[in-house]
């Protein structure tokens, strides 16, 4: 018997007159499985790789509570009440700054934008870029929430596949050359959802072919100070700084809960960013502004940033060790150097939703890797988590998943 969780994404909803109300932008946008997915997760008898959150016993609840006493010991009234659409300055120039030490890139605070997370900042870049029928590029499989973002404004998606060491760029110069590409949407560092990274020379091909062409490169680094090995390597801003524009978050390396993150934009976009920021909500939450400059202004940033890697890289190699001694040989895996995913690859027949059915049975949760693929593809492909599971519940749930997998893959040969 499958559960609601499957019929609700195998099986689309039956349209009724009352929705006929609905504007066409929304019905263009694609349910969030992972919304769903979570709340089978939530339960207590589920252990969940599905999420992509960050391990709470990472979050530095002591410090963010200093730091919420000193702002309301301080500066309290300010705090709360409006500000300026921009965001607070104070943190504008310490994002500006980090970018330097950690990018080697020259930001103005003037080019920062604070946002609700930088799930805002891409629809806020929607706003700014696209009307109804404008071509935008995608990595093949793509983040679930910028597919969601950017559909809501109608334009007309291209896919290229991701490879081992990124984007596929002959794809990628085919698609350009071949159709007006408006907005090109990567998460270049330990991408969401495969945890693959773009090699040095990847990113350097890429931004000769873009150079040509009059795309904007929306680059959006959620994970990049997540980074458990190897080199920081240059960003599309570095290669082409008048053609890209960053998004950034906290949500990562300090709690999401906080819901803060940023756009960097030269400032022809950054005018008309401000103005469609006021149109949305007129500023993020000062509140949290304050909290986080005062958190990141009296604590090493680094010194927190060494304790998450250093826990996600343990969370990491033994959930590789764990699938490498366990799961069937004929399941591919990348292995990603740094941020909270790993991608499985199933034989080509396999159904990652037939293997979910099984899974939630044995009380284990992921997300079908087909939920990120904007054309319907992948449907043999799955992301893990690993950033939420201490050891014991990881074994656990690792070793039921292989059990279910191998029998699965076993049968599918059977047939």
């Amino acid at each position: 018997m499958k559960t609601d969780l499957y019929h609700l994404l195998k099986e689309p909803e039956e349209e009724t007159s009352e929705e006929k109300i609905f504007s066409e932008r929304v019905s263009q946008i694609p349910r969030s499985f992972l919304r769903e997915i979570l709340k089978i997760a939530s339960k207590p008898e589920i252990i969940s790789f599905a999420g992509g959150v960050p391990n709470p016993d990472f979050f530095p609840i002591e410090k963010l509570k200093e730091a919420a006493i000193d702002v309301f010991a301080y500066s309290g009234k300010e705090a709360l009440q409006y500000s300026n659409s921009e965001g607070y300055l104070p943190l504008r120039e310490y994002i500006a700054a980090r970018y330097k030490i950690t990018n080697g890139l020259i930001i103005k605070p003037e080019e920062i934008l604070i946002t609700n997370g930088s799930q805002q900042g891409l629809d806020l870049i929607g706003k700014l870029l696209l009307d109804k029928g404008d071509k935008v590029l995608l990595e093949k499989p793509s983040y679930l929430g910028a597919i969601q973002a950017l559909s809501v404004f109608q334009p007309e998606f291209f896919n290229a596949d991701l490879r081992e060491d990124g984007i596929d760029a002959e794809q990628v110069e085919t698609i350009l050359w071949e159709n007006k590409i408006k907005l090109f949407y990567a998460v270049p560092d330990f991408q969401n959802p495969t945890g693959i990274s773009y090699s040095l020379e990847r990113r350097k091909e890429l931004a000769e072919i873009f150079k040509y062409h009059n795309t904007i490169i929306v680059e959006d680094n959620p994970y990049g100070e997540i980074r458990f090995e190897g080199k920081v390597l240059p960003s599309f801003k570095n290669l082409l700084p008048d053609q890209t524009i960053l998004l950034g978050s906290f949500s990562k390396i300090i709690a999401p809960g906080i819901r803060l993150g940023w756009v960097v934009a030269k400032k022809k976009y950054m005018d008309k960013l401000i103005i469609a920021k006021q149109g949305a909500d007129l500023h993020s939450n000062f509140l949290s502004q304050k909290i986080i400059y005062s958190f990141l202004k009296n604590n090493n940033l680094d010194n927190h940033l060494t304790r998450i890697k250093e826990g996600y890289k343990k969370q990491r190699d033994l959930m590789l060790e764990l699938i490498e001694n366990n799961f069937s040989k004929e399941i591919k895996i990348t292995k990603p150097s740094g941020g909270l995913f790993l991608w499985l690859t199933l034989p080509e027949k396999a159904d990652a939703y037939e293997v979910l059915e099984k899974a939630v049975e044995e009380g284990i949760a992921f997300v079908p890797g087909n939920t990120f693929f904007q054309d319907g593809k992948g449907k043999n492909t799955i992301r893990l988590s690993f950033s939420s599971c201490n050891e014991t519940t990881m074994k656990t749930g690792i070793l039921k998943l292989s059990n279910v997998l191998n029998n699965y893959i076993q049968n599918l040969q059977l047939k």
